[in-house]
């Protein structure tokens, strides 16, 4: 009894296999099984536009790492670099590039491929990297690797990376949430609608430019403050509380929910996180968890997309 159950089984198997086989009019499942996995595939795109001052810059649902290098321009130029073992792998995403006058939107999604090979195929590595008109509004999401972002005369938003952050200067308003990785930024002037970091799970550095007065507000902090400027007053608080007047105080720079310590610097000043600054083990060992569940969400937005 047990032999004929095996047989109708084994006989089930071999009917649905032969139908999927038949219903792949373009052969996904055949590449599938039967690509060379030495082979390497790779995609370049370069072009240049032209933004007016002001120009919202949006980039999201990147699998790789940012390079934004800014100057006194109005020519925008676009570089993508995608690379995968072979080409299947490549066809399971693609980059689009909208681009006006007043906006350049950079955003990954899945390509045009079969479900056999979205649901099995690697993903493609990209990098994208950006030069850009210094003043622009910048928009950041869903990059699962580094963002380095040169100097911006305008708004700032960056969330959902796993990987870590630097900008070199934020003029005006600046919003970080959602960080997988230390932040490193440059303030050199802050509007009245002050920084805003939240979620994040790392260490973050703020290297304040001479003579910036603001006033610094932590809760639910995991880590402490840490201050290489004489005119900076820290106070401490419960639960995770801090405050801390930087000059003459002013804008309002705002951080909740922070896993790791924060530095206040001026500008020239950076130093490199020591063992001392990374805080306890126990708080490393938070960090580690909340860095899987931040790199879970992250994949998935990106994941998403394909």
């Amino acid at each position: 009894m047990k032999r004929i159950l095996l047989l109708v089984a084994l006989v089930v198997i071999a009917g649905i296999a032969g139908i999927v086989r038949s219903r792949t009019h373009s052969g996904d499942f055949d590449r599938l099984v039967s690509h060379n996995v030495t082979q390497n595939a790779r995609d370049d795109f370069r072009q240049s536009y032209q933004l007016a001052p002001g120009a919202v810059v949006e980039l999201s649902n990147i699998n790789g790492a940012v390079k934004i290098e800014t100057s006194d321009t109005q020519t925008a130029e676009v570089l993508i670099e995608r690379t995968a073992a072979n080409q299947d792998a490549l066809n399971r995403r693609k980059i689009t590039v909208d681009a006006g006058a007043n906006s350049l939107r950079v955003h990954g999604e899945r390509g045009d491929v079969g479900f056999f090979a979205r649901l099995f195929g690697s993903t493609p590595s990209e990098k994208v990297t950006l030069k850009l008109p210094r003043q622009i509004a910048l928009q950041t999401r869903a990059v699962n690797g580094a963002v380095t972002v040169s100097e911006i005369d305008g708004s700032i938003e960056v969330s959902a990376i796993n990987g870590r952050v630097q900008i070199a200067g934020a003029t005006g308003s600046a919003e970080f949430k959602g960080i997988n990785g230390n932040i490193v930024v440059g303030l050199k002037r802050i509007n009245d609608q002050g920084v805003t970091l939240r979620g994040i799970n790392g260490n973050i550095e703020l290297q304040l430019a001479q003579g910036l007065n603001a006033d610094l507000e932590t809760n639910g902090m995991n880590g402490r403050i840490v201050s290489d400027m004489s005119d900076v007053a820290v106070d401490k608080g419960r639960h995770g509380k801090y405050s801390a007047r930087i000059g003459t105080g002013g804008s309002a720079i705002t951080a909740n929910g922070i896993n790791g310590n924060i530095r206040l610097t001026r500008t020239g000043t950076s130093t490199e996180a020591t063992a001392a600054d990374l805080g306890s083990q126990d708080q490393q060992t938070v960090q580690e968890k909340v860095q899987q569940k931040i790199q879970d969400k992250v994949q998935e937005k990106i994941e998403k997309s394909n």
